[in-house]
C-alpha cells in the first residue's frame, strides 16, 4: 500500500461553508476515488453504492462546484450532476439485493457494495470511504471519512450517483407495486409505507429482517401489538 504524500493546497477548495473540496484527495499523488452508499435505512429495495474518480482535468469543469452531499440537492440538480459525472468521470455502481441484505446484514451489505463498486473502475491509488468503516480486502489504500460527503468532492459525487441510481430503481418498482408509495418514500419507513404493508402485505423487495417487516411477518402488523396487562 502506498503512503500519504504531503498535503498540497487545492485549487478547488470551496471552503467549509460552501461545500466539499479536494483537500482530502490532494493528500495523494495519484488517482483517488470516493465511495458512498445509499439505502441503509429503507424497509424495501437494495442498498446501492457508487465509486467515482474525478480526473484532474475535470476538476476545472463548471459542474464541479455544484457537487454536494446528495441529500442537500433537489431533483433537477441531482439529475444534471448525475449526467455530468457519468459523462466526464470514471465511475461504478453496485447494488445488494434485499435477500442478501437479510442474509449478511445491512452493515456488511453496505461495505460489500462499496468494495464491489470500486472493482468496477481502474484501481486508484487511494479510496476515500464515507463513514467510520473501511471495507475489508480493498485493492488500494483506503481512508474512512466521517460525513465524507460534506468534505470530499469525490465522495459527494459518489453519493449523487448512488442516490439517483437507487431512486430510479424504487420508482421503477413503484410501477409494479403502487400501494407502498416508493416513488416518494423510496422504501423508507414512512407512515404510508407501513400502513400499506399492514393492508397489502409484503413483496419480494422487502427486507424481512428489518423490524416493521419482521413484526408484520410475526404478528400481522408492522407495529408490535401492545401488551394487555392483567387486571
Amino acid at each position: 500500500m502506498s503512503t500519504k504524500s504531503p498535503v498540497k493546497a487545492s485549487k478547488h477548495n470551496l471552503g467549509p461553508d460552501l461545500g466539499p473540496s479536494f483537500e482530502l484527495e490532494d493528500q495523494y499523488e495519484g488517482p483517488v476515488c470516493g465511495l458512498d452508499e445509499v439505502g441503509r435505512g429503507p424497509l424495501a429495495g437494495p442498498v446501492v453504492a457508487a465509486c467515482v474518480v474525478i480526473p484532474a482535468p475535470v476538476r476545472a469543469y463548471e459542474f464541479i462546484p455544484h457537487i454536494r452531499d446528495s441529500k442537500k440537492l433537489g431533483k433537477k440538480m441531482l439529475a444534471h450532476l448525475y449526467d455530468e459525472i457519468t459523462a466526464h468521470c470514471h465511475w461504478g455502481v453496485f447494488e445488494i439485493t434485499p435477500q442478501e441484505i437479510d442474509k449478511i446484514n445491512i452493515f456488511q451489505a453496505s461495505l460489500k457494495a462499496m468494495r464491489q463498486a470500486l472493482h468496477l473502475v481502474d484501481t486508484p491509488q487511494a479510496a476515500l470511504v464515507d463513514g467510520k468503516h473501511v471495507p475489508k480486502d480493498m485493492p488500494c489504500t483506503a481512508q474512512a471519512i466521517v460525513k465524507g460527503d460534506g468534505k470530499s468532492v469525490s465522495i459527494a459525487a459518489a453519493s449523487i450517483i448512488a442516490k439517483v441510481t437507487r431512486d430510479k430503481i424504487m420508482c421503477d418498482l413503484h410501477e409494479r407495486h403502487p400501494h407502498y408509495g416508493w416513488n416518494t418514500n423510496v422504501g423508507y419507513p414512512s407512515q404510508q409505507h407501513r400502513d400499506a404493508i399492514d393492508e397489502h402485505g409484503i413483496t419480494v423487495h422487502h427486507r424481512r429482517t428489518f423490524a416493521p417487516v419482521r413484526n408484520f411477518l410475526e404478528h400481522g402488523a408492522t407495529s408490535p401489538k401492545p401488551r394487555v396487562s392483567a387486571a
